[in-house]
C-alpha cells in the first residue's frame, strides 16, 4: 500500500460527519491520479480496516469510517 493514498483518504475520513462509500470518498479527494477508482479506494481501506486501523460497515453499499 502506497502511504500517501491512505493519507488522503484519511483525510476525507476525518473531515466526513458519517460514514462514506468508496465513490463518495473519491468524489471527495481532490484531483490525483494515482487514486483513480473507488475500487483502489476500497482497496486502501479494507487493507487498514485488517489491520484494525478502521471500520467497513457492510451493506450495500459498503461504508467506510474511521475507528472512533
Amino acid at each position: 500500500m502506497r502511504t500517501h493514498e491512505y493519507k488522503q483518504i484519511h483525510g476525507v475520513l476525518t473531515d466526513a460527519d458519517e460514514p462514506l462509500t468508496a465513490s463518495e470518498i473519491l468524489t471527495l479527494l481532490e484531483a490525483d491520479d494515482t487514486i483513480d477508482s473507488a475500487h483502489r479506494v476500497a482497496t486502501v481501506l479494507g487493507r487498514q480496516a485488517q489491520r484494525g486501523e478502521g471500520d467497513v460497515i457492510a451493506g450495500r453499499p459498503y461504508r467506510y469510517a474511521l475507528e472512533r
